[in-house]
């Protein structure tokens, strides 16, 4: 960003890197882009209702096509993941704060103490924005409210919102995966949460939510040791080498161009 500011994509894209996870997990995939920065070696999981992956992610990711409620309700990160816990999760599913709720307590429980949780949308630009129906493009719901919540309900875990355009990414370590707080709780902290304002952090969101520079000054101290000794800079060699497949290549071409593809000798298929 020319304001000095890291997109989200860019910190996530530094963490995969700093990081070297072993094991990743992705909650709201839609095209990939996101996905996409898992470095080789990594096994990576996304799960979203509707995917329609248009970059050239790891062949080995397991992309599971259920909304993020029914695949808890139904498997184990730790079986997905052949016993291993869940190094790193990015949260980017269903903007409205009780389902993001959902997510993370459903995630903590794949983690360990050293696990890295990133929430995305939590620092929201203005009301309209921040609102629980969506209005706009850029559209980050309620989500800034599960930041107050686990500050509040979670104060053993470590927790700061970095003001990484375009709305804000949450950035969680000192995981509790046997932590029944939350899940116990859920109900009273939902009734609690879900008639808040957003005029109740409209002039105070730095000291509310925890904002800092989404910067690496800031964001490397808050990191655990890299997971894996692998040379960082090998593995994203090795990311740039992934070609997209035909049918991401397929999906990445506007819909009148392929019905006209469709019609040419040799080419349509």
């Amino acid at each position: 960003m020319n304001d000095g500011r890291l997109h989200y994509l860019e910190v996530l894209d530094g963490i995969h890197r700093r990081l070297r996870p072993r094991t990743y997990v992705e909650i709201g995939v839609e095209h990939g882009p996101s996905l996409r920065l898992a470095l080789p070696g990594t096994q990576a999981v996304g799960i979203d209702p509707a995917p329609d992956i248009r970059w050239p992610v790891p062949r080995s990711t397991q992309i599971f096509p259920v909304d993020s409620d029914d695949f808890f309700a139904n498997r184990r990160l730790a079986d997905v993941f052949e016993g291993r816990a869940t190094d790193l999760a990015f949260i980017d599913g269903m903007h409205l704060f009780e389902y993001a709720l959902r997510d993370f307590t459903n995630v903590e429980r794949s983690c360990w103490r050293g696990s890295v949780v990133l929430l995305h949308d939590c620092l929201p630009i203005d009301e309209v924005r921040a609102a629980r129906v969506r209005t706009t493009n850029v559209w980050s719901g309620d989500v800034w409210k599960l930041i107050l919540l686990l500050r509040k309900h979670r104060p053993d875990l470590s927790i700061v919102t970095l003001d990484a355009p375009p709305t804000g990414l949450g950035l969680i370590t000192n995981l509790d995966p046997s932590s029944r707080v939350l899940t116990d709780g859920y109900d009273e902290i939902v009734a609690e949460y879900a008639s808040l304002p957003y005029a109740s952090v409209a002039n105070d969101k730095n000291d509310q939510l925890a904002v800092m520079p989404s910067d690496w000054a800031h964001i490397d101290p808050r990191l655990p040791p890299a997971f894996r000794r692998t040379n960082p800079t090998l593995l994203r060699a090795g990311r740039a080498l992934r070609w997209p497949t035909r049918e991401q290549v397929r999906r990445s071409i506007p819909a009148p161009l392929r019905d006209a593809l469709r019609r040419v000798p040799g080419v349509g298929g």
